[in-house]
C-alpha cells in the first residue's frame, strides 16, 4: 500500500467475523451480518500536533486488533481492497 495517514489517522482493514460459534454451530449467510467492528491497523500516522506544535505519539501501531464505533471512519477503496480511515479517536480498545 503507498499511502500515509497524517497526523493522528489510520488505515484499518476489517477483520471477518467468524461464521461459527464457540460450540460448533455454523451461523448460515442467510442470517443478516452486519460489518465488523473490529479491525488490523495496516498504517498509522506520526501523531497529533498540539497548538505549541509538539508532536504526541498515537497508542495504536501497525498491526493492532482495534475495536472501533458502528459508524466510524470514512471507507476507502485501495488497490481493490477496502478500508477505513479514522482519527484514533474513534478507536475504542485495542485487542490483546
Amino acid at each position: 500500500m503507498n499511502i500515509r495517514p497524517l497526523q493522528d489517522r489510520i488505515i484499518v482493514e476489517r477483520v471477518e467475523e467468524e461464521t461459527t460459534t464457540a460450540g460448533g454451530i455454523i451461523i448460515p449467510d442467510t442470517v443478516s451480518k452486519e460489518k465488523p467492528q473490529e479491525g488490523k491497523v495496516v498504517a498509522a500516522g506520526k501523531g497529533k500536533v498540539t497548538p505549541e506544535g509538539k508532536v504526541l505519539p498515537l497508542d495504536v501501531k501497525e498491526g493492532d486488533r482495534v475495536l472501533f464505533g458502528k459508524y466510524a471512519g470514512s471507507e476507502i477503496k485501495i488497490d481493490g481492497k477496502e478500508y477505513l480511515i479514522m482519527r484514533e479517536d474513534d478507536i475504542l480498545g485495542v485487542v490483546e
